[in-house]
């Protein structure tokens, strides 16, 4: 894929053409990079345009000036947008892609073909008690981080990965993560509970491991009762990062997924 410099940010994106085909945007989770979704690559390569970026202090994209933080996410994601004139996006995002990805939806949701969110939970409507547990354990991990990259890597894999092969690419990608990168994750809390999600005009996946966190299955459930026109699903053998444990099934939801969107649209 070809990397791209986003004028006056500090984000790096990655562009792969397949002609007139729709665009997907990949967001990753925290810690990694784009190359998480590097199996989805592959294999819609030929299928669909695809977009992916490093969030802010992730792999390419730590060029930082004074005042960027992970907030001004969905202004850059929207300025590549009309950079690649690209009207409107599939978006699928893990973890804090997930996040970023219903911040953007909240913000342009005009260029939104459909969202889907895996490992996350609703922004607009995270109760303060699952949002105290999250805080408590973010915090936990990211003490980690202060003594050793690597041993925080090493406990991250577990809870970010269950295959063996998914914990080691994980991992991989998770020592590259820069200490100081920690700063630019500060605003992630101004994200949520900031809007009352309206009618939505695209269709919404939400999903995660049958053996990620019991306090994301109970998000994934509890977003769900909220929003029963969208779809969820739990992916068996697999945990946090579906896409990585699961590659075949979760490639196989995605096509599903977009088809009926697009079947939807006409």
């Amino acid at each position: 894929m070809t990397p791209i410099k986003l004028a006056h940010s500090p984000i790096t994106y990655f562009v792969s053409r397949a002609g007139q085909a729709e665009w997907v945007l990949f967001i990753h989770a925290a810690f990694v990079n784009h190359n998480m979704f590097k199996t989805q690559f592959a294999y819609f390569e030929n299928r669909y345009n695809i977009l992916a970026i490093d969030i802010i202090g992730h792999g390419q994209s730590t060029d930082t000036q004074k005042g960027d933080t992970v907030n001004k996410m969905a202004k850059w994601v929207f300025d590549i947008l009309k950079t690649e004139n690209i009207d409107a996006v599939h978006i699928v995002g893990v973890s804090l892609g997930a996040i970023i990805a219903q911040d953007f939806a909240n913000r342009y949701p005009h260029a939104v073909r459909s969202l889907a969110c895996f490992g996350g939970y609703d922004i607009n409507h995270f109760d303060a008690e699952m949002k105290n547990g999250n805080r408590a354990k973010q915090t936990r991990m990211m003490l980690k981080a202060l003594f050793s990259i690597t041993w925080f890597a090493k406990a991250n894999k577990k809870i970010s990965a269950y295959t063996s092969q998914a914990q080691n690419e994980f991992f991989a990608m998770n020592i590259l993560f820069p200490k100081k990168s920690f700063m630019f994750l500060a605003t992630l809390g101004s994200m949520v509970n900031k809007y009352k999600t309206g009618r939505r005009g695209y269709p919404l996946l939400i999903g995660c491991g049958e053996f990620d966190i019991p306090m994301e299955i109970e998000a994934i459930r509890a977003w769900k009762n909220n929003k029963p026109g969208c779809t969820a699903v739990f992916f068996e053998n697999a945990g946090h990062c579906v896409n990585m444990d699961v590659p075949r099934a979760f490639n196989k939801t995605m096509e599903e997924f977009w088809k009926g969107a697009r079947q939807s649209a006409e």
